[in-house]
């Protein structure tokens, strides 16, 4: 199958996945009907944000955790239709066969990468691994290794840093029997245990927290009571936007960093805790085709930013971007839900009044 094909017919499965701690990539199994990662991806968490082309972010439950294999099964988005990834056959693979990672590295979406596989059973940890020198970064573990055959023939799990595209995937054949293990089980949360891999359960775990076979301490995925909540300007952050009508589970796209929408407008919000600085950056349209456009909403620009008091429009490549700064130790909930609540009105008022009176378009984004 040519490469294009495999990437095209990959793209729609290929899901997006966000804690409060990082990102990483899963892919959808429709045999399954569930989400694959790595369990490093989810970090312990009994829920996480997903996203793909054909859904918008969503809050998805994990069902399944394993340690030793780095593996997590999530729930699968409802009333969507995704494309079939066929389990390919590990006894198969040889030194040297292509193939293709596809993943989010540094949040690039769908990115897609080729190579061979250098050594198809590296032993680390006592577990075979398949080493490959096709280029994975942070944000493609749980992605897909596939094959030319448009199968899956492993998860891309971990790199070796410093090392010239030392990439490493686990077989699909521990994929394979992980899935059987789970399959009866769907819908329940569990964990393998990473010392003699039986699966614990809700009905078997020994004083709710030991595996019953053979007594080593394990967690199960379960929804805590209470969730635990951020702390320090993280938590001041969180607050005001659950003040000002956001889904704080939903708005997380990783560490320090939110991502809300408001119209037509997307926010993004980070806060740096080595610069000491909280940013509030939304996305506008683009600058307009019409070359002659462009002068009259430059001096248009010029001329709000002197009225405006906390706020600044910019433009970074072809994006018009509404921007704040807070410095962190200047924020609370009162003063920060004063600033968000003006940059987010402010960037719905612009994006529309900008596209009516100066002919900017929407902007392209990563789907």
């Amino acid at each position: 199958m040519p490469t294009q094909q495999v990437i095209e017919k990959f793209q729609p499965s290929i899901i997006q996945i966000a804690t409060q701690n990082g990102t990483g990539t899963g892919f959808y199994l429709k045999e399954y009907d569930l989400i694959i990662t790595n369990d490093h991806v989810v970090d312990n968490n009994p829920e996480v944000t997903i996203a793909g082309k054909t859904f918008e972010k969503a809050l998805s439950r994990v069902w399944y955790t394993d340690r030793k294999h780095d593996l997590a099964f999530l729930q699968a988005p409802q009333g969507i239709e995704l494309p079939e990834l066929p389990l390919g056959r590990y006894e198969s693979l040889k030194d040297g066969d292509n193939v293709i990672a596809i993943g989010h590295p540094y949040g690039l979406n769908y990115t897609a990468t080729q190579g061979v596989i250098s050594k198809v059973d590296r032993i680390r940890d006592g577990l075979k691994f398949i080493q490959i020198d096709a280029a994975i970064n942070p944000g493609n573990s749980g992605g897909p290794l596939v094959n030319e055959e448009g199968e899956v023939i492993g998860v891309n799990s971990f790199i070796i840093r410093g090392g010239d595209n030392l990439g490493f995937a686990l077989p699909v054949n521990y994929l394979r029997t992980a899935l059987q293990l789970y399959a009866p089980h769907k819908g329940t949360p569990s964990t393998r245990c990473p010392s003699c891999e039986f699966l614990v359960l809700p009905d078997n775990i020994e004083a709710a927290k030991y595996c019953p076979s053979c007594g080593t301490e394990v967690k199960l995925p379960e929804l805590p009571e209470k969730e635990m909540e951020v702390v320090g300007v993280a938590k001041t952050i969180e607050d005001i936007l659950r003040e000002l009508g956001k889904d704080i589970k939903l708005s997380r796209s990783g560490a320090n960093r939110w991502e809300v929408k408001e119209g037509s407008a997307k926010i993004k919000i980070t806060y740096n805790p080595e610069n000491y600085f909280i940013t509030g950056d939304a996305y506008l349209c683009q600058l307009p085709p019409d070359a002659t456009r462009i002068k009259p909403l430059y001096q248009y620009l010029l001329q709000e930013n002197y009225k405006m008091n906390g706020l600044v429009l910019s433009c970074v490549s072809q994006n018009i971007v509404l921007s704040c700064v807070i410095y962190d130790l200047d924020i609370t909930k009162d003063t920060g839900s004063q600033t968000f609540s003006t940059l987010f009105k402010n960037a719905d008022h612009y994006d529309d009044l900008l596209k009516t009176t100066y002919g900017c378009v929407d902007r392209l984004e990563e789907v």
